[in-house]
C-alpha cells in the first residue's frame, strides 16, 4: 500500500487490529530506488503503560525483522523467521496476553528462538522448506 505517513499509520494499525493485535503489526517504509535508506518498524509504538511488565508482544518486532531481511536480499532467512513466528502462533502455547495467552515477552521470544533452532520436529520440518 502506498500512502502518506499519517494514512499508512492508520492503515497499519487497522490491519494489525483486524489480525488480532497491534502487537503483531509490522511496517516497512521502502524506497524502491534504493537511493535512500528504507525503514522498518513494528507498529505498536512505545506502550509506556506496559513498560517493564514483561507482557509486550515481540512478534511484531520479529515480523518486521523478516521484512527487513527480505528487503536486504536475505529471503531464506526471512522465510525461516516467518516460519518460526507461524509455528509459535499456530501452536498457541506461547501467546502474549494481547493474543489471549499468558506468556511473558521472554517466553514468546524463547519459543521463537526454539522454533528457529529446530528444537522440536514441528519447527524443524517447517523451517527447512
Amino acid at each position: 500500500v502506498l500512502a502518506s505517513n499519517l494514512h499508512a499509520d492508520i492503515l497499519s494499525d487497522l490491519a494489525a487490529a483486524l489480525g488480532g493485535s497491534l502487537g503483531i503489526g509490522s511496517t516497512a517504509n521502502i524506497d524502491p530506488s534504493r537511493s535512500r535508506p528504507s525503514m522498518f518498524e513494528p507498529i505498536h509504538g512505545s506502550a509506556f503503560d506496559i513498560t517493564g511488565k514483561g507482557v509486550a508482544n515481540p512478534l511484531g518486532s520479529f515480523w518486521t525483522a523478516s521484512l527487513m531481511l527480505d528487503h536486504l536480499g536475505e529471503q531464506p532467512a526471512a522465510r525461516r523467521l516467518m516460519a518460526a513466528i507461524e509455528t509459535v502462533t499456530d501452536r498457541g502455547e506461547y501467546l502474549s496476553p494481547d493474543l489471549g495467552g499468558s506468556a511473558r515477552t521472554a517466553e514468546v521470544t524463547a519459543a521463537v528462538i526454539a522454533a528457529l533452532s529446530g528444537v522440536n520436529s514441528t519447527s524443524s520440518s517447517r523451517l527447512t522448506g
